[in-house]
Protein backbone atom coordinates (compact mmCIF):
# COMPACT_ATOMS: atom_id res chain seq x y z
CA UNK A 1 0.00 0.00 0.00
CA UNK A 2 1.19 3.81 -0.69
CA UNK A 3 2.09 5.58 2.33
CA UNK A 4 0.54 8.92 1.49
CA UNK A 5 1.34 10.21 5.18
CA UNK A 6 2.13 14.08 5.53
CA UNK A 7 -0.06 15.11 2.14
CA UNK A 8 -1.62 18.56 2.67
CA UNK A 9 -5.27 18.90 2.56
CA UNK A 10 -6.44 20.52 -1.04
CA UNK A 11 -9.22 22.46 -2.12
CA UNK A 12 -11.75 21.19 -4.63
CA UNK A 13 -8.79 19.22 -6.48
CA UNK A 14 -9.06 18.55 -10.56
CA UNK A 15 -6.42 16.07 -12.08
CA UNK A 16 -4.52 16.80 -15.12
CA UNK A 17 -2.53 13.79 -16.16
CA UNK A 18 -0.24 12.91 -19.51
CA UNK A 19 1.82 10.06 -20.37
CA UNK A 20 5.33 10.03 -22.48
CA UNK A 21 5.05 7.33 -24.72
CA UNK A 22 2.78 5.31 -27.04
CA UNK A 23 0.00 7.98 -26.03
CA UNK A 24 1.91 11.11 -26.66
CA UNK A 25 2.73 11.92 -30.22
CA UNK A 26 5.00 15.36 -30.91
CA UNK A 27 5.28 14.77 -27.06
CA UNK A 28 1.90 17.41 -27.28
CA UNK A 29 0.27 16.21 -23.91
CA UNK A 30 3.46 16.15 -22.03
CA UNK A 31 4.29 18.93 -23.34
CA UNK A 32 1.37 20.31 -21.52
CA UNK A 33 1.84 18.96 -18.31
CA UNK A 34 5.79 20.49 -18.25
CA UNK A 35 4.66 23.70 -19.28
CA UNK A 36 1.84 24.28 -16.33
CA UNK A 37 4.44 22.67 -13.82
CA UNK A 38 6.70 25.78 -14.98
CA UNK A 39 3.88 27.83 -15.15
CA UNK A 40 2.56 27.45 -12.23
CA UNK A 41 5.67 26.32 -10.19
CA UNK A 42 4.16 23.64 -8.80
CA UNK A 43 5.02 21.29 -5.59
CA UNK A 44 5.92 17.53 -6.22
CA UNK A 45 3.29 15.73 -3.93
CA UNK A 46 4.06 11.83 -4.33
CA UNK A 47 5.89 9.26 -7.02
CA UNK A 48 5.26 5.90 -7.29
CA UNK A 49 7.80 3.48 -6.71
CA UNK A 50 9.35 2.57 -10.51
CA UNK A 51 10.29 -0.90 -9.39
CA UNK A 52 6.64 -2.28 -9.16
CA UNK A 53 5.38 -0.74 -12.95
CA UNK A 54 8.73 -0.25 -14.89
CA UNK A 55 11.02 -2.63 -16.92
CA UNK A 56 14.36 -0.87 -16.74
CA UNK A 57 15.50 -2.89 -19.99
CA UNK A 58 12.91 -0.92 -21.77
CA UNK A 59 12.43 2.23 -20.47
CA UNK A 60 15.86 2.70 -18.67
CA UNK A 61 17.01 5.39 -15.90
CA UNK A 62 19.09 8.05 -16.70
CA UNK A 63 22.76 9.20 -15.69
CA UNK A 64 23.38 12.58 -14.62
CA UNK A 65 26.90 13.79 -14.56
CA UNK A 66 28.55 16.91 -12.44
CA UNK A 67 32.27 17.10 -14.02
CA UNK A 68 32.27 13.74 -14.91
CA UNK A 69 31.23 12.22 -12.05
CA UNK A 70 27.65 10.70 -11.68
CA UNK A 71 25.74 12.89 -9.31
CA UNK A 72 22.21 10.89 -9.73
CA UNK A 73 20.19 8.38 -10.99
CA UNK A 74 16.80 9.62 -12.21
CA UNK A 75 14.39 6.47 -12.49
CA UNK A 76 11.55 6.59 -15.04
CA UNK A 77 8.28 6.93 -12.92
CA UNK A 78 5.30 8.44 -12.35
CA UNK A 79 5.04 11.53 -10.12
CA UNK A 80 2.10 13.82 -9.12
CA UNK A 81 2.04 17.43 -8.48
CA UNK A 82 0.81 20.21 -6.61
CA UNK A 83 -0.32 23.84 -8.29
CA UNK A 84 -3.03 26.63 -7.25
CA UNK A 85 -3.29 28.64 -10.18
CA UNK A 86 -3.26 32.46 -10.27
CA UNK A 87 -6.79 33.77 -9.14
CA UNK A 88 -8.38 30.28 -8.80
CA UNK A 89 -9.84 28.94 -5.91
CA UNK A 90 -8.94 25.70 -6.49
CA UNK A 91 -6.11 23.28 -6.75
CA UNK A 92 -4.88 21.75 -9.39
CA UNK A 93 -2.68 17.93 -9.26
CA UNK A 94 -0.25 17.39 -12.16
CA UNK A 95 -0.05 14.05 -13.34
CA UNK A 96 3.37 13.36 -15.02
CA UNK A 97 4.20 10.06 -15.88
CA UNK A 98 5.86 7.74 -18.46
CA UNK A 99 3.33 4.26 -19.78
CA UNK A 100 4.00 1.85 -17.64
CA UNK A 101 5.84 -1.46 -18.51
CA UNK A 102 3.70 -3.69 -16.60
CA UNK A 103 1.04 -4.24 -13.94
CA UNK A 104 -1.54 -1.40 -15.78
CA UNK A 105 -4.30 -2.84 -13.27
CA UNK A 106 -2.34 -2.32 -10.08
CA UNK A 107 -0.74 1.34 -11.44
CA UNK A 108 -4.57 2.46 -12.00
CA UNK A 109 -5.36 1.00 -8.76
CA UNK A 110 -2.60 3.55 -7.57
CA UNK A 111 -3.34 6.30 -9.00
CA UNK A 112 -7.34 5.98 -8.24
CA UNK A 113 -6.36 5.19 -4.89
CA UNK A 114 -4.25 8.43 -4.45
CA UNK A 115 -6.94 10.26 -6.57
CA UNK A 116 -9.43 9.56 -3.75
CA UNK A 117 -7.23 10.29 -0.64
CA UNK A 118 -6.49 14.03 -2.25
CA UNK A 119 -10.49 14.51 -2.60
CA UNK A 120 -9.86 14.38 -6.47
CA UNK A 121 -13.44 14.19 -8.10
CA UNK A 122 -12.73 14.82 -11.99
CA UNK A 123 -9.68 13.90 -14.09
CA UNK A 124 -8.97 15.83 -17.30
CA UNK A 125 -6.36 13.02 -19.29
CA UNK A 126 -4.69 14.11 -22.24
CA UNK A 127 -3.18 12.30 -25.41
CA UNK A 128 -1.89 13.04 -28.76
CA UNK A 129 -2.22 10.84 -31.52
CA UNK A 130 -0.80 10.59 -35.53
CA UNK A 131 -3.44 11.49 -38.13
CA UNK A 132 -3.86 12.81 -41.36
CA UNK A 133 -4.91 16.30 -40.06
CA UNK A 134 -3.05 18.92 -42.28
CA UNK A 135 -0.86 20.92 -40.37
CA UNK A 136 -1.93 24.42 -41.59
CA UNK A 137 -5.22 24.04 -39.79
CA UNK A 138 -6.57 24.09 -36.26
CA UNK A 139 -5.74 20.68 -34.48
CA UNK A 140 -8.80 18.63 -33.88
CA UNK A 141 -8.93 17.61 -30.29
CA UNK A 142 -11.37 14.88 -29.61
CA UNK A 143 -11.89 13.12 -26.44
CA UNK A 144 -14.62 10.62 -24.59
CA UNK A 145 -15.77 10.92 -21.04
CA UNK A 146 -16.95 8.41 -18.21
CA UNK A 147 -20.73 9.84 -19.54
CA UNK A 148 -22.89 11.21 -21.88
CA UNK A 149 -24.24 14.00 -19.68
CA UNK A 150 -20.32 14.91 -18.64
CA UNK A 151 -19.82 14.91 -22.18
CA UNK A 152 -22.63 17.15 -23.64
CA UNK A 153 -21.94 19.64 -20.54
CA UNK A 154 -18.18 20.33 -22.55
CA UNK A 155 -19.67 20.04 -25.80
CA UNK A 156 -16.99 17.54 -26.33
CA UNK A 157 -16.93 15.62 -29.64
CA UNK A 158 -16.42 12.11 -29.19
CA UNK A 159 -14.05 10.11 -30.75
CA UNK A 160 -15.03 6.87 -32.41
CA UNK A 161 -11.93 5.13 -32.70
CA UNK A 162 -12.00 1.42 -31.24
CA UNK A 163 -8.87 -0.85 -31.45
CA UNK A 164 -5.56 -1.01 -29.37
CA UNK A 165 -5.59 1.51 -26.31
CA UNK A 166 -2.55 2.94 -23.98
CA UNK A 167 -2.69 3.80 -20.15
CA UNK A 168 -4.72 6.69 -20.84
CA UNK A 169 -7.82 4.75 -21.43
CA UNK A 170 -7.27 1.98 -19.65
CA UNK A 171 -7.27 4.67 -16.68
CA UNK A 172 -10.27 6.33 -18.05
CA UNK A 173 -12.01 3.33 -17.41
CA UNK A 174 -10.84 2.19 -14.33
CA UNK A 175 -12.28 5.98 -13.71
CA UNK A 176 -15.71 5.23 -14.52
CA UNK A 177 -15.18 1.67 -13.02
CA UNK A 178 -14.25 3.76 -9.66
CA UNK A 179 -17.68 6.38 -9.75
CA UNK A 180 -15.47 8.85 -10.51
CA UNK A 181 -15.77 11.91 -13.62
CA UNK A 182 -13.06 11.48 -15.97
CA UNK A 183 -12.44 13.24 -18.98
CA UNK A 184 -9.82 12.33 -21.84
CA UNK A 185 -8.69 14.51 -24.61
CA UNK A 186 -6.69 13.83 -27.54
CA UNK A 187 -4.86 16.28 -30.21
CA UNK A 188 -3.96 14.90 -33.33
CA UNK A 189 -0.77 15.97 -34.71
CA UNK A 190 0.18 15.41 -38.77
CA UNK A 191 1.81 11.88 -39.17
CA UNK A 192 4.22 13.59 -42.10
CA UNK A 193 5.98 15.69 -38.94
CA UNK A 194 5.32 13.45 -36.05
CA UNK A 195 9.03 14.86 -34.35
CA UNK A 196 8.68 16.53 -30.87
CA UNK A 197 8.27 19.36 -29.95
CA UNK A 198 4.76 19.81 -31.82
CA UNK A 199 3.75 23.65 -30.24
CA UNK A 200 0.62 23.67 -32.23
CA UNK A 201 -0.70 20.86 -30.64
CA UNK A 202 -0.09 21.29 -27.08
CA UNK A 203 -1.55 24.90 -27.33
CA UNK A 204 -4.43 23.30 -28.65
CA UNK A 205 -5.20 21.09 -25.54
CA UNK A 206 -4.00 24.01 -23.58
CA UNK A 207 -6.93 25.63 -24.66
CA UNK A 208 -9.63 23.08 -24.79
CA UNK A 209 -8.64 22.39 -20.92
CA UNK A 210 -9.20 26.28 -20.57
CA UNK A 211 -12.55 25.64 -21.94
CA UNK A 212 -13.59 22.69 -20.28
CA UNK A 213 -12.35 23.09 -16.84
CA UNK A 214 -13.21 27.46 -16.65
CA UNK A 215 -9.17 27.68 -15.62
CA UNK A 216 -6.84 30.34 -17.25
CA UNK A 217 -4.14 28.41 -18.89
CA UNK A 218 -1.16 30.31 -18.92
CA UNK A 219 0.11 30.01 -22.44
CA UNK A 220 3.23 31.78 -22.52
CA UNK A 221 5.08 32.34 -25.37
CA UNK A 222 3.42 28.98 -27.24
CA UNK A 223 1.05 31.37 -29.41
CA UNK A 224 4.81 32.41 -30.86
CA UNK A 225 6.16 29.26 -30.69
CA UNK A 226 3.14 27.60 -32.69
CA UNK A 227 3.61 29.97 -35.62
CA UNK A 228 7.07 29.52 -36.06
CA UNK A 229 6.93 25.39 -36.05
CA UNK A 230 3.74 26.37 -38.31
CA UNK A 231 6.17 28.13 -40.80
CA UNK A 232 8.94 25.99 -40.59
CA UNK A 233 6.72 23.17 -41.77
CA UNK A 234 5.55 25.07 -44.34
CA UNK A 235 9.10 25.80 -45.43
CA UNK A 236 9.84 21.90 -45.38
CA UNK A 237 6.95 21.10 -47.48
CA UNK A 238 7.52 23.58 -49.48
CA UNK A 239 11.03 21.92 -50.51
CA UNK A 240 9.12 18.44 -51.95
CA UNK A 241 6.51 18.32 -54.29
CA UNK A 242 5.37 15.09 -53.19
CA UNK A 243 4.19 16.43 -49.64
CA UNK A 244 3.26 19.48 -50.26
CA UNK A 245 0.78 18.10 -52.90
CA UNK A 246 -0.23 15.58 -49.81
CA UNK A 247 -0.96 18.59 -47.55
CA UNK A 248 -2.89 20.20 -50.19
CA UNK A 249 -5.32 17.38 -50.51
CA UNK A 250 -5.24 16.88 -46.91
CA UNK A 251 -6.71 20.86 -46.41
CA UNK A 252 -8.77 20.17 -49.47
CA UNK A 253 -10.11 16.91 -47.59
CA UNK A 254 -10.54 18.67 -44.66
CA UNK A 255 -12.41 21.66 -45.69
CA UNK A 256 -14.85 19.82 -47.70
CA UNK A 257 -15.70 17.80 -44.31
CA UNK A 258 -16.29 20.87 -42.32
CA UNK A 259 -19.28 21.89 -41.80
CA UNK A 260 -20.38 25.99 -41.96
CA UNK A 261 -21.49 25.83 -38.88
CA UNK A 262 -18.52 24.18 -37.05
CA UNK A 263 -16.29 27.69 -38.18
CA UNK A 264 -18.90 29.66 -36.71
CA UNK A 265 -18.95 27.43 -33.31
CA UNK A 266 -15.02 28.30 -32.99
CA UNK A 267 -15.62 31.67 -33.58
CA UNK A 268 -17.72 32.03 -30.44
CA UNK A 269 -15.84 29.43 -28.34
CA UNK A 270 -12.71 32.05 -29.21
CA UNK A 271 -15.03 34.88 -28.13
CA UNK A 272 -15.82 33.18 -24.74
CA UNK A 273 -12.77 32.61 -24.26
CA UNK A 274 -11.60 36.05 -24.89
CA UNK A 275 -14.53 37.36 -22.66
CA UNK A 276 -12.92 35.15 -19.87
CA UNK A 277 -9.99 35.99 -19.77
CA UNK A 278 -10.49 39.80 -19.78
CA UNK A 279 -12.76 39.30 -17.08
CA UNK A 280 -10.17 37.53 -15.01
CA UNK A 281 -7.14 40.11 -16.05
CA UNK A 282 -5.26 36.94 -17.40
CA UNK A 283 -2.77 37.38 -20.17
CA UNK A 284 -2.38 35.45 -23.28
Amino acid sequence: MIELEGLPELVDPVLIAAFEGWNDAGEASSGVIAHLESAWKAEPLISLDPDDYYDFQVTRPSVELNDGMTTSIVWPTTRLLRARPPGVERDVVLLRGIEPNMRWRSFCADIIYICRELGVELAVMLGALLNDSPHTRPVPILGSATNEGLARSINLELSRYEGPTGIVGVLGHTFAQAGLDAISLWASVPHYVAQPPNPKATLALLRRLEDVLEIPMPLGDLDEEARAWEHGVDELASQDSEVADYVKELEERKDAAELPEASGDAIAAEFERYLRRRDRGTDS
